[in-house]
């Protein structure tokens, strides 16, 4: 297909398909499905992996915010989408035009979205964010203080203008299952359960109540309650290291780019800024590719990543540049000027993973997949061939 052979991403659509099914099947009948895709479908592309995953029978879509919600719209995504943050209240009436949920997390947010609404002429759709041990947003619910929060949702609950039709909460360490961190989830869901019983009395009920991210959905069967949001899990990544195996998943992303150079450098001959990288004795052989941190291969690489080339390793020598850098192919013979290079993924037996990555930077395999760049084409493939790219930056105005 036609895209800039420089860099790119390619997303195997089967592969997150296939990674719902191993979710779903895992849910009762009657458990719902939020494919939570804000972040741009944590850098796959938003449109494409949305309409695969409506296709395959998601109930409902998580975003970050309305844009994002916008653009799922724009893109044929016709299920219900709900707003996981912030919206300004003056946009009460976009909502109710593009029949999305928005999350009500404070008193003072309900009033104001409320407010809005009135003024508008419309009614919103809401989900009631309650906080059992977060910190973030929420009404708070923690330190037996379920019985305030239950009086501040009630009062939310019969604001003119918002139809309260979901409640939920998020878990804070549901992929950790130390006795610990085990025990603070199980009070977390607690909590939320103390506070719907005090709701329930008061005669308010929700269609839809739902704790459970990624981690909770693989771990906690009894707390799936009538739809879980799946996240990481959808492309492939596992939510930590203790939940490696704990289902069959398969990564969507692997990430390209080329050779540009090959030269052969004499002993003690630096390479790239601040002269991090002096070729060892007998000289080295450098090979420059044709991507930087401005890809969102980041500049903590330096020295420290890996690639493959041919089938085999190859080292990050000298500082990442913005768009170019160079690895140490010594040793891997006929390399030349166009070779593919892989960054992450297969070749031949070996695999670099976003795991590889977050080990490298010390974070998280999440943050490394939302990282890659705007300026990488999506490349999408399916039954083993390419079937369409996104090209952000030559995008149609």
């Amino acid at each position: 297909m036609d895209y800039l052979h420089r860099t790119w991403a390619e997303i195997d659509l089967d592969s997150i398909r296939h990674n719902f099914r191993e979710l779903k099947k895992r849910l009762s009948g009657s458990c719902l499905t939020m494919a939570v895709v804000k972040a741009d479908a944590y850098g796959h592309g938003d449109g494409f992996v949305s309409r695969a995953l409506q296709a395959e029978g998601a109930d409902w879509f998580g975003v970050s915010n309305i844009n994002e919600a916008i653009s799922l719209r724009r893109q044929e995504v016709k299920k219900p989408i709900l707003i996981l943050g912030f919206t300004p209240p003056e946009l009460a009436g976009e909502l109710n035009r593009l029949n999305v949920s928005q999350t009500v997390y404070s008193p003072d947010y309900a009033n104001a979205l409320s407010e809005a609404a009135q003024r508008q002429g419309v009614r919103v759709d809401c989900h009631i964010k309650v906080d059992t041990g977060m910190s973030r947003i929420g009404f708070y619910a923690q330190r037996s203080q379920a019985a305030q929060a239950a009086e501040e949702i009630a009062q939310t609950c019969s604001l003119p203008g918002l139809s309260c039709t979901g409640i939920f909460t998020h878990f804070a360490c549901a992929d950790e299952y130390n006795p610990d961190s085990a025990a603070y989830t199980r009070g977390q869901f607690q909590a939320f359960l103390d506070t719907l019983k005090l709701l329930e009395t008061r005669g308010i009920h929700f269609a839809l109540r739902h704790c459970c991210n990624s981690a909770g959905a693989l771990a906690y069967p009894e707390m799936h309650l009538d739809m879980v949001r799946l996240g990481v899990v959808l492309y492939g990544l596992n939510p930590s290291a203790e939940c490696a195996g704990m289902a069959a998943l398969r990564p969507a992303m692997s990430l390209y780019t080329t050779v540009t150079m090959v030269k052969e450098l004499e002993e003690g001959v630096a390479v790239s800024y601040g002269r991090r990288y002096a070729a060892g004795e007998g000289g080295r052989t450098i090979a420059s590719i044709a991507v930087g941190y401005a890809d969102g291969y980041r500049r903590s690489f330096t020295n420290r990543g890996r690639v493959l080339i041919h089938g085999q390793f190859a080292q990050v020598t000298g500082a990442v540049c913005m768009d170019q850098m160079m690895v140490d192919v010594t040793g891997i013979s006929q390399i030349q000027t166009g070779d593919r290079v892989t960054l992450l993924g297969a070749n031949g037996e070996n695999r670099i993973t976003l795991d590889d990555f977050a080990a490298v930077n010390g974070t998280i395999n999440y943050e490394e997949c939302c990282l890659i760049g705007r300026r990488v084409p999506r490349v999408y493939i399916e039954g083993g061939r390419e079937s369409a790219v996104v090209d952000y930056v030559v995008a149609p105005l």
